[in-house]
C-alpha cells in the first residue's frame, strides 16, 4: 500500500503519515460551537476531512473518527473575553441555552448528511463531558502548570517553554497589545482559563474543586480528544483560525497534564470565501446548504465544488463556480449512468488491464499526496474519456465514488421530452424579452408536466 504524505503544521513539512498502530488511525476534528448556524464556509472543513477519513477507510484502515461540538465555554473573543456564545445565541432567539444546543446541532448534522458527510464515530457534546475536563484539569493542576486569579484556575504558559513554538506567536508583539482588564492577575497575557469562577450569572454552571462555574473552551478538546482516543493519537484536524489560540492552548494543556503532545499530526484548511470576502453574519454572506437547495442547487454539486480544490488552499465561492460544478456533476452522473446501461463484460486485453491498474494507481496516488483530491477528480475524467470498456470504467468510478463521496452509484440518465425542451427554451425568451407574465405561464405547463423549474440566484 502506497504512504500517504500529509501537511503536518506541527512542523510545516510535509510528511510521510505513519499510525502509533499499523492499520489503526484515530482522528479527531474540531467541530462547531452550535450557538448559531453552520454555513458553507464551515462545511468546506468536513467535506476534506470526510474524505481524508474515507481515504484511510479505503486502504483497509480501522478510523475512529472524533468530533466534538460545543455547547458552553467558547467565549465571543475565541479566548477569555467577552460573553459566551450559547449565551448569546439564547438571549438572541428567546431560547434556553439546551435548546440552542439542541437547534443547532440539527441543522449541523442536517447540513452533513446533505453533503454526505460520514457520521463522525463519536460526536461528543462539552456539556456531556464536564467531569472528564475536571479530572484532566486536576492533573495540570497536580503536575503544577496552574495558579488562581479572581477570574479563575488559570494556565500558567510559562510552564511551558515551548508555548509559542506551534504558531510561531511572538510574545512580545502580544503583550504590547494585551487587554488587561479581562484579567489584571493574570500573570501573562496570553495565560488561559482552565475553568471561569467569577461569572456567577452564567446560566451554566457546576461544582468543581476551584468552585462554582463553567470550563474554558479549549480544555474541552484536550478533555474529550483524550478520552476517546488515548493521551496520544494520530491526527488532529481544524481551520487555519484555530492555530494561534485554540490550538495552541490544546498543545499546552497535553504538555500540563501527560508530559506530551496528544496529536501527532495537525492538519488545518484554508477558508472558503464568498466573492473574495471571508463568510460572515455581519457582511451578510452567511450562505447555508439549505439555502443553495432552496435556489434549485443540488447540495452535492457543493460538495463537488469543494472536492476541485485543496485543503491547504481554500475556495472563493461564487454563484458562477456553483453553476459549473452542478453542471460538470450532471454530466459525470449522465456518463456514469449510461455506463451502467452499457456494462456488458469482456475479456481484457493485457494493455487494457495495464491501463486500468495504472488509472487505479493514479487516482489513489493522488489522494495520497496531501489529499489532492482535485488531481483525482481530472483522473476520474481522464478514465472516462479512455478506451477502456464501459463496464470496467464503471466499475472503477464506483471504486473512487467510495472515497469521493457524489453518491454516483444513484446517478441516472434524465431525458427531458422534446415538449419540454421547446417550453424550456421559449420560457427563456420569454423571460430576456422581459415577458415575465408569459414566462409564468409557461413555467405553469412545465410544472404541470412533471419537471421543477429553478431560476438560480443567490
Amino acid at each position: 500500500m502506497a504512504d500517504i504524505y500529509l501537511t503536518n503544521t506541527l512542523t510545516r513539512k510535509k510528511e510521510n503519515f505513519s499510525p502509533l498502530k499499523k492499520g489503526s488511525v484515530g482522528i479527531y476534528s474540531c467541530g462547531p460551537t452550535v450557538y448559531w448556524n453552520q454555513h458553507i464556509g464551515h462545511m468546506y472543513a468536513y467535506v476534506q476531512w470526510d474524505v481524508l477519513v474515507r481515504l484511510l477507510r479505503f486502504q483497509g484502515n480501522e478510523v475512529n473518527w472524533v468530533m466534538n461540538l460545543t455547547d458552553v465555554g467558547h467565549m465571543t473573543s475565541d479566548e477569555d473575553a467577552g460573553e459566551d456564545k450559547m449565551e448569546k445565541g439564547a438571549k438572541r432567539e428567546g431560547l434556553t441555552v439546551w435548546q440552542i444546543a439542541d437547534k443547532y446541532i440539527k441543522q449541523f448534522t442536517d447540513s452533513l448528511m446533505l453533503l454526505n458527510i460520514k457520521t463522525p464515530d463519536v460526536l461528543c457534546r462539552a456539556t456531556d463531558h464536564i467531569e472528564d475536563q475536571i479530572e484532566l484539569i486536576k492533573k495540570i493542576e497536580a503536575n503544577g502548570f496552574t495558579y488562581k486569579t479572581g477570574t479563575g484556575l488559570v494556565f500558567d504558559t510559562s510552564k511551558f517553554p515551548d508555548y509559542a513554538k506551534f504558531a510561531n506567536l511572538n510574545l512580545e508583539d502580544q503583550k504590547a497589545g494585551a487587554r488587561t482588564e479581562v484579567d489584571p492577575e493574570k500573570r501573562n497575557p496570553w495565560d488561559f482559563l482552565l475553568w471561569v469562577t467569577n461569572q456567577p450569572n452564567h446560566i451554566m454552571q457546576w461544582d468543581s474543586p476551584w468552585g462554582k462555574g463553567f470550563p474554558g473552551w479549549h480544555i474541552e478538546c484536550t478533555a474529550m480528544s483524550t478520552k476517546y482516543l488515548g493521551e496520544r493519537f494520530d491526527i488532529h484536524t481544524g481551520g487555519k483560525e484555530h492555530v494561534p489560540v485554540h490550538h495552541t492552548n490544546e498543545i499546552a494543556q497535553g504538555y500540563g497534564a501527560f508530559g506530551h503532545q496528544t496529536a501527532d499530526y495537525w492538519l488545518h484548511n484554508e477558508w472558503l470565501l464568498v466573492n473574495g470576502e471571508k463568510m460572515s453574519k455581519s457582511l451578510g454572506n452567511n450562505v447555508l446548504v439549505t439555502d443553495l437547495i432552496e435556489k434549485g442547487f443540488d447540495p452535492l454539486a457543493l460538495r463537488y465544488l469543494i472536492l476541485t480544490t485543496h485543503y491547504r488552499t481554500g475556495l472563493n465561492f461564487t454563484l458562477e463556480s456553483l453553476t459549473a460544478a452542478q453542471t460538470a456533476l450532471e454530466k459525470l452522473r449522465n456518463q456514469i449512468a449510461a455506463l451502467k446501461n452499457q456494462a456488458d463484460r469482456t475479456t481484457l486485453s493485457p494493455e487494457k488491464e495495464k491501463q486500468i491498474e495504472v488509472f487505479r494507481n493514479d487516482f489513489i496516488e493522488s489522494l495520497n499526496d496531501d489529499l489532492n483530491v482535485a488531481k483525482a477528480i481530472a483522473i476520474v475524467w481522464s478514465m472516462l474519456g479512455s478506451n477502456i470498456p464501459s463496464a470496467d470504467k464503471y466499475d472503477l468510478v464506483m471504486s473512487f465514488d467510495e472515497i469521493l463521496g457524489l453518491k454516483l452509484n444513484e446517478a441516472k440518465v434524465v431525458t427531458l421530452p422534446e415538449s419540454v425542451k421547446e417550453l424550456i427554451e421559449k420560457r427563456s425568451k420569454l423571460r430576456s424579452e422581459g415577458k415575465y407574465e408569459e414566462a409564468d405561464k409557461i413555467r405553469d405547463e412545465i410544472v404541470a408536466a412533471g419537471f421543477e423549474v429553478s431560476d438560480k440566484a443567490l
